[in-house]
């Protein structure tokens, strides 16, 4: 049992910093907290959770070394990330004005409709899930951290573990996102933070069209 706490402690320390690194999973939270609002972000937020837990099984599966070792496993990946990410990025480009109704706290968008629960979640899954490099990150890190020996039942909930603390700090994010001040200096530059979030989907898609198999 000592051993498995030590590969775990060993994992949260190297994935702390995967957490807190800016890329498309926090930009699609940010975004979603400040034009959707808090709720819509949470679910997003479990979306990016769900998504970390397929990087997981696969990895453990052994199909991550197989996806690492397929130039053409990696490419299919790879631009169904790059379409996705540049998808999103052109639609938060040409995005209107966003307006918070002080009186309800919510975040109100015309002429756009309020975004369900299922779609907040697939955002949040689709923007973690269509990540080629997740597959090097969780390979390397359970290929060099855990021991092959170490039960399949055991790397799992090394996995959920991850997975709920990767959740919880984006609900972090997503709190404070909304906060009354936050939203009130989202009601005065708005469209200047679509536009923001959308050139910074835009660049990671094409930073991602240029990442290259191993």
């Amino acid at each position: 049992m000592h051993a498995y706490l030590t590969e775990l402690l060993s994992l949260m320390a190297i994935f702390a910093f995967a957490i807190v690194s800016p890329g498309a999973d926090l930009a699609m939270v940010m975004r979603q907290a400040i034009v959707h609002g808090r709720g819509q972000a949470i679910i997003t937020s479990f979306g990016i959770g769900a998504a970390l837990m397929v990087h997981v099984s696969y990895t453990i599966l052994g199909l991550g070394l197989v996806i690492s070792q397929s130039i053409y496993l990696f490419n299919l990946v790879k631009w169904l990330g790059v379409a996705y990410l540049l998808y999103i990025g052109i639609k938060a480009l040409r995005a209107g004005k966003t307006d918070v109704t002080a009186a309800t706290g919510d975040v109100t968008t015309a002429p756009r409709q309020q975004q369900s629960a299922l779609k907040a979640f697939t955002s949040g899954f689709a923007a973690n899930a269509l990540n080629p490099k997740a597959v090097f990150f969780f390979l390397s890190i359970f290929s060099t951290v855990v021991s092959a020996h170490t039960p399949i039942a055991i790397k799992f909930s090394y996995g959920l573990v991850m997975a709920s603390f990767l959740i919880l700090w984006f609900i972090g994010v997503s709190l404070f996102m909304t906060t009354p001040r936050m939203r009130a200096a989202f009601s005065r530059a708005s469209q200047w933070i679509d536009r923001t979030s959308g050139v910074v989907f835009i660049a990671l898609g094409i930073k991602l069209a240029t990442e290259k198999a191993a």
